[in-house]
């Protein structure tokens, strides 16, 4: 079935990425939410260059991406199809909101910056103010790849050496995201809210090449970080940058309730004693 090109969404005029990059993460995202199913044929590269008004050029650089990452399959002289066995990403929030019906809660993620993980804690806390959610006790563990120190990601894409002001950038958002629910969280028990509440934050020295969230020891959620180069503003300058791209990042859902044969329950174990093994060895207290 072919897929229809007006249910792509329009291009950002405020996005600073090439507009083949902004085309990648629309196709993407159509993908990944099933906007476009399984088998279905992509829309031709004419129809997408006349949709978007750029040259056919531009959408065949927006396609290599998708090819790489095995969302889409090329047939000479048919076009592009979505791979059959692409799979439906998972939505993190309601799987959180029904953590916190249990009386102890626990949260632990890596990753690179915890933006989405502030962005969803945060709605859920809210419910916790207002009565609607109840649990006694909360503990999370943030552990995060260290911007204090050279890392391979990110970093400039046009020069070799490592560019402090690239990682200053990254630490101003990791430092929003980290205070946003350190506080949060912390909030709850001086309210009296919770009887007990402990957010951690620890770095180590690897770049961030995928984010993990384990939910009450029960569930895992894993998505791979897709490395973009676009352009960003420090100091007023252009900058062209390699980025692992958290929003565009499906996560992947393991629970160790899983029954139908899949390695769920091996799954959330093996993460949890990765989190734990990098925690108690390698990493090391945040500064800000």
């Amino acid at each position: 079935m072919p897929a229809d090109v007006d249910d792509l969404d329009d291009l950002d005029p405020d996005d600073t990425r090439p507009v083949s990059e902004q085309l990648t993460s629309l196709l993407r995202a159509a993908i990944l939410t099933r906007k476009f199913e399984p088998g279905d044929k992509l829309p031709s590269q004419p129809a997408l260059a006349q949709r978007y008004g750029v040259a056919r050029e531009t959408v065949k650089r927006s396609l290599e991406p998708l090819q790489s990452e095995r969302l889409i399959i090329s047939r000479q002289g048919s076009g592009a199809y979505v791979r059959a066995q692409t799979q439906k990403p998972v939505g993190l929030r309601p799987h959180i909101e029904a953590a916190f019906e249990r009386e102890d809660v626990t949260i632990d993620f890596a990753g690179f910056s915890g933006e989405t993980l502030n962005n969803t804690i945060a709605e859920i806390l809210d419910k916790v103010r207002a009565g609607r959610l109840t649990p006694q006790t909360l503990a999370v563990r943030i552990l995060l790849s260290d911007t204090n120190v050279p890392l391979a990601l990110p970093r400039r894409s046009d020069i070799e050496e490592d560019d402090p002001a690239v990682r200053k950038r990254s630490g101003r958002i990791t430092r929003r995201a980290v205070e946003g629910i350190v506080e949060a969280v912390a909030e709850l028990e001086d309210l009296g809210l919770l009887n007990s509440t402990k957010a951690e934050v620890r770095v180590h020295s690897a770049s961030p090449l995928f984010k993990l969230y384990i939910i009450n020891g029960e569930e895992a959620f894993f998505g791979f970080y897709p490395v973009l180069k676009h352009t960003v503003t420090i100091d007023k300058k252009p900058v062209p940058i390699f980025d692992p791209m958290g929003k565009d990042a499906a996560l992947f859902h393991f629970s160790v309730a899983d029954d139908s044969g899949l390695p769920g329950k091996s799954y959330v174990e093996e993460a949890q004693t990765w989190f734990n093994s990098v925690w108690d060895t390698i990493s090391r207290e945040y500064a800000e």
